[in-house]
């Protein structure tokens, strides 16, 4: 297995391989991989690069040296950085080609935290139907309402923060963020804001109590809904705020103020972006606002989230990234007139930062919680989101658009103010 992996990679790689046969390969002072069983070189065979090897670290057949499970940011930018196939020689395709007629793949077992393929979820119904949305939505968001306020903090706002100075807080560029957001859309006192996709309810607290606005939210996690209501009747915004547990789809009300649409559009299919501005539109009132906020990609030729990676296998079961550029492009076709477009990138990688930290400052709270198997793979995907944000493999994207009237008013001052005044609720 070492003289394979060196092969493959070459002894100068910046980890070093102790495999299950007695073998080492790679470098003598690299990061140890140590891989107990044949297991570990079939995960990687039958799903190569991060869905193998996940696979193979989440069931032990894959140890490593000095790893932190809750932030394991520096394992994978020395994994992400080092370990690059090289182009074997002919001798070394045919030894390597032996050395594979001794291990031959075969179907792997799976830790129990990943979802089935695409194709075992039609049992659940086609790709983005109400069903299946709430399915891979209550996969992630119905872990434990107790584990994300360990993981988020107190401000339970899991989308990306945006910090207003290098020494914020986490929560102060929580609350700065729920302020960008407002102010983006003009709120003001009598107006009234839905919310879609809202998570545990922190936009709309926020512009109730903040800016004077009667809101409602929808979600389609039962366990986010329950939670958000109860903080409503906590923080006496009953009758002024609502969460409900409910499909997007299934808002009946019109003639919005503002909409906000925070973290949403990642679940709701590329090829539905027609059809969900179109709805989105059609809440809104003449000189209504939109505020479209959601991971991108840096382009705008393929989806992102492939269907057998990690993200779309543990974290976001059908998850779809595009690149801004086609946010834009349907918003317009939709009839929407786009206003301000801002990309927060470094903001989400300090943000999944600070999330890793919590889950470290909380790790056996979080073990017991959620399981050892969900907490590493929290561990895993917040700090590889972490690397992607800082290296533009990613993106965060604010778009602010008007329903502009048929008479060319959009509701917009001649220079709209973009960045909040000062930050309420920090």
């Amino acid at each position: 297995m070492g003289q394979a992996f060196d092969r493959v990679f070459g002894p100068e790689a910046p980890v070093r391989v102790v495999a299950w046969d007695g073998s080492e390969g790679g470098s003598p002072d690299g990061l140890v991989l140590r891989l107990t069983s044949p297991e570990a070189l079939n995960h990687v065979l039958t799903a190569p690069g991060d869905l193998g090897l996940a696979r193979a670290y989440l069931l032990g057949d894959l140890l490593i040296e000095g790893i932190d499970e809750a932030d394991p940011y520096e394992v994978l930018r020395v994994i992400g950085d080092g370990l690059t196939p090289r182009r074997p020689t002919g001798h070394d395709a045919v030894e390597l080609a032996r050395f594979l007629a001794h291990h031959p793949p075969h179907p792997p077992t799976l830790p129990r935290e990943e979802t089935p393929s695409r194709v075992r979820r039609l049992g659940q119904g086609l790709r983005h139907a109400r069903t299946r949305d709430a399915a891979a939505i209550s996969h992630h968001y119905d872990v434990s309402n107790a584990f994300y306020e360990k993981v988020l903090g107190p401000s339970m706002t899991y989308t990306c923060a945006c910090f207003p100075t290098d020494g914020a807080t986490l929560e102060q560029a929580q609350a700065y963020k729920y302020d960008l957001v407002a102010q983006k859309l003009g709120l003001r006192p009598g107006m009234r804001l839905l919310d879609v996709g809202c998570g545990w309810g922190g936009m709309v607290r926020h512009a109730v109590t903040h800016y004077g606005v009667t809101a409602l939210g929808v979600t389609l996690s039962r366990e986010q809904a329950g939670w958000a209501q109860s903080a409503i009747e906590a923080e006496g915004l009953s009758g002024r705020a609502e969460v409900r547990h409910a499909d997007y789809r299934d808002v009946t009300e019109r003639g919005f103020d503002a909409i906000s649409s925070i973290g949403l559009t990642e679940h709701i299919g590329v090829g539905n972006y027609p059809a969900y501005f179109r709805f989105l539109r059609e809440r809104l009132r003449d000189e209504g606002r939109l505020l479209n906020h959601c991971i991108t990609r840096p382009d705008n030729r393929h989806a992102g989230l492939p269907e057998r990676g990690f993200i779309n296998r543990y974290v976001f079961p059908d998850g779809e990234l595009t690149g801004s550029g086609d946010i834009v492009r349907v918003m317009e076709d939709e009839g929407f007139e786009v206003r301000h477009h801002e990309n927060l990138r470094e903001h989400y990688a300090r943000t999944c930062a600070a999330w890793n930290a919590n889950l470290a400052k909380h790790w056996d709270d979080c073990v017991e919680l959620a399981g050892l198997g969900r907490a590493r793979v929290w561990g895993l995907y917040l700090a590889g989101s972490r690397l992607a944000f800082e290296r533009n493999e990613i993106q965060l994207h604010q778009v602010l658009a008007s329903r502009t009237s048929h008479e060319g008013v959009s509701g917009f001052p001649l220079r709209p103010r973009v960045e909040p005044e000062g930050v309420r609720g920090a």
